[in-house]
């Protein structure tokens, strides 16, 4: 497979239209069409459902465009990498984070360097740890902000300075939202939004006890920005970090207590060769600290 090729694949996948992707391409339509049954037939699969209008991305399809796009995305950092040679400090830094407080901590110091450094830019892809970890994995990012517990055996890391404090994120004319902290016992009967990752359910099931098994779980979540849209819809009410952030005027957090606290890190792959402008953050953060 060419990545000439997977970038027309991508742009037509984007389209949904073999005419319009082939004039964005700035090649003709016969020559993408061709293009696209070469890399069918190279690959052994369809791709494509056809239309007279459109065009639907099949089940391997889909595996192919997010195969595509992290090859894409790969090789773009690595051209971005080598070209970037010089005195003068630049490139990119690809940095995966969960929604965490310590990302207050990332930013000043991203801001810091920026100051110093104006060239370097940085890419922020917010997601759950095991997607994070699968992304440096897959070379297609450079550092990862990782919530605790999680396996960092592979990494090099650095450990936050700030701990992250468990709460609820509720509606300001819910009964929790009147008490000082909630214990395990309030939340009994009280619809919640656990977290998707099964080693932090786990952490939390040994801080409620023998209550975890009366807990009603009406959803699991990923981002707390959704979580906070169905606090607000009333669905229930959010089992989070305390960000120190207002999502909406009508909602508030409430610790938990006894106090439950997590520890986040930054980390990269051992071993791993890395761009100067990577090198240079990762020991800038660590001289902060």
């Amino acid at each position: 497979m060419e990545l000439r090729v997977l970038k027309y694949f991508l742009m037509v996948a984007r389209e949904e239209n073999i005419t319009k992707a082939a004039a964005l391409l700035h090649i003709t339509q016969p020559t993408l069409s061709r293009q696209l049954m070469q890399l069918e037939e190279e690959l052994g699969v369809k791709l494509f459902y056809r239309s007279k209008h459109s065009i639907i991305l099949t089940e391997d399809g889909m595996l192919l465009k997010r195969r595509a796009q992290e090859l894409v995305s790969l090789s773009d950092k690595t051209i971005q990498e080598l070209s970037h040679k010089g005195s003068v400090l630049s490139g990119e830094i690809a940095i995966g984070c969960g929604e965490t407080k310590s990302m207050s901590f990332i930013s000043d110091r991203i801001r810091d360097f920026r100051q110093l450094h104006p060239l370097v830019q940085f890419h922020i892809h917010s997601a759950i740890a095991d997607d994070i970890k699968e992304r440096i994995e897959q070379g297609i990012l450079d550092i990862g902000l990782l919530t605790e517990p999680v396996d960092i055996g592979k990494y090099e890391f650095i450990r936050m300075p700030q701990k992250e404090r468990w709460g609820i994120l509720t509606r300001r004319d819910s009964k929790l939202a009147e008490k000082e902290c909630v214990r395990p016992e309030d939340l009994t009967g009280v619809p919640l939004l656990m977290v998707k990752r099964e080693l932090v359910r786990n952490e939390l099931s040994g801080w409620f006890g023998d209550y975890y098994e009366q807990l009603q779980i009406a959803a699991t979540y990923s981002l707390i920005v959704n979580a906070a849209l169905m606090v607000k819809s009333g669905v229930g009410a959010a089992l989070c970090f305390d960000l120190g952030a207002s999502y909406y005027d009508d909602l508030c957090f409430v610790p938990l207590a006894p106090a439950l606290q997590t520890g986040s890190v930054l980390v990269w792959k051992k071993n791993q060769t890395m761009g100067e402008s990577v090198t240079h953050f990762i020991q800038f953060v660590k001289d902060a600290i």
